[in-house]
């Protein structure tokens, strides 16, 4: 499909990128651009596609934050729906069955870091920003950030953030554990790309499994997160791969997983 705010590729077998496309507007999260990302997200063929790379185009931006013109003349009521749309395509992409890398090239505010964080893996160049700034507009984040942000960084991290509205460079979001790794701007999409290709070698159906007990174990006690895990542990051995992969360690030879 083609997409007004958002460009879609098979860069390689197996991978894909998405791209938000409006760098004019340093690629802001409109009601149309949240709408092809939706659209997008939606229509990726998980048969074919073991890694999503997510990134924003040019080379100011990830992604600046939420349209500000659009949000400004927002009610009560209008305000929640929209925080309500945005959450629920970032909480798609969380729960996609695919492992998902965030390609931070430049800012990532607000709605930006909201995206980021709602990748499995976050990759910054050297010259990223990071920031959840909305009190400075006189409202709070509004796609989950209040949520994801204190979980990947703690609570006293998180709150410094959010109440300062204060932007941080890469190495700072790297200390805190916003961040994986940092790499030079220039390299950023061959790490990215050498990354993927690492993840899609092993098993699809393993690395789906493990993605799900992951982001399951967030919110369950310990007794519960383990039992999923012994569950999905067993479903494991029901697979031609795991059959395919024990086999090779054996025989002390390269697996050949069912690749996408």
């Amino acid at each position: 499909m083609e997409y007004t705010f958002v460009k879609y590729e098979i860069i390689e077998q197996g991978i894909a990128l998405l791209s938000i496309n409006s760098p004019a507007t340093l690629n802001a999260l409109s009601r149309q651009v949240l709408e092809d990302i939706d659209s997008c997200i939606s229509n990726i063929d998980l048969g074919s596609v073991s890694v999503l790379i997510i990134t924003g185009a040019g080379e100011k931006a990830f992604v600046a934050g939420a349209d500000i013109s659009q949000m400004a003349s927002l009610d009560m009521n209008e305000g929640e729906e929209f925080g309500r749309y945005g959450s629920r395509i970032f909480n798609k992409i969380e729960d996609l069955k695919i492992p998902v890398i965030a390609a931070i090239n430049g800012f990532a505010l607000g709605g930006g870091c909201e995206l980021a964080m709602a990748c499995d893996i976050r990759i910054a160049s050297d010259k990223a920003r990071f920031g959840q700034p909305e009190v400075k507009l006189g409202i709070i984040p509004g796609f989950s950030g209040t949520y994801r942000l204190a979980k990947l960084v703690g609570q006293g991290y998180a709150k410094e953030m959010i109440y300062s509205g204060r932007m941080i460079n890469a190495e700072e979001a790297l200390r805190i554990g916003l961040v994986n790794h940092v790499v030079p701007a220039g390299e950023l999409m061959e790490y990215v790309l050498t990354l993927s290709r690492e993840i899609r070698a092993n098993a699809p159906i393993a690395v789906s499994k493990a993605k799900s007990c992951i982001n399951r174990n967030y919110d369950m006690s310990r007794g519960d997160a383990i039992s999923m895990e012994n569950l999905r542990f067993g479903e494991c051995f029901d697979t031609e791969d795991q059959k395919e992969g024990m086999a090779a360690f054996l025989a002390k030879r390269v697996p050949h997983f069912t690749k996408k």
